[in-house]
């Protein structure tokens, strides 16, 4: 992603994105971690927190925009919706305070959740 300031131009890797992405993600109450699917046997896997952007996809657009999709586990027992909501405005906000792009959406999607 390039962004455009009155200094210069900016640009960060993709991978740098989603890891800023992801460990906002983790950081939120309730979610154990990030998610990846195997394509061998299609079970979902605990992602280690090196390994955490393999959970995030992010979509960039024309207007320097991005659109960000996020695969987690979560722990046994809390409110769904209120940990989606509170995954929701803090990626929004941690992405745009230490990127400068603007979050068009962020859709999280639960794949596992751990007893235990």
């Amino acid at each position: 992603m390039k962004l455009q300031t009155e200094k210069g131009e900016i640009s960060i890797s993709n991978e740098v994105f989603s890891n800023i992405t992801g460990a906002a993600a983790v950081n939120c109450y309730g979610v154990k971690g990030m998610a990846v699917r195997s394509k061998t046997d299609g079970l979902v896997h605990l992602l280690r927190k090196e390994s955490m952007s393999k959970g995030v996809k992010v979509t960039y657009h024309e207007d320097n925009s991005v659109s960000i999709e996020l695969h987690i586990i979560v722990d046994n027992g809390v409110n769904l919706m209120a940990v989606s909501r509170s995954i929701m405005s803090e990626v929004r906000y941690i992405v745009s305070q230490y990127t400068g792009a603007q979050v068009r959406s962020v859709d999280v999607c639960i794949d596992s959740m751990v007893i235990g």
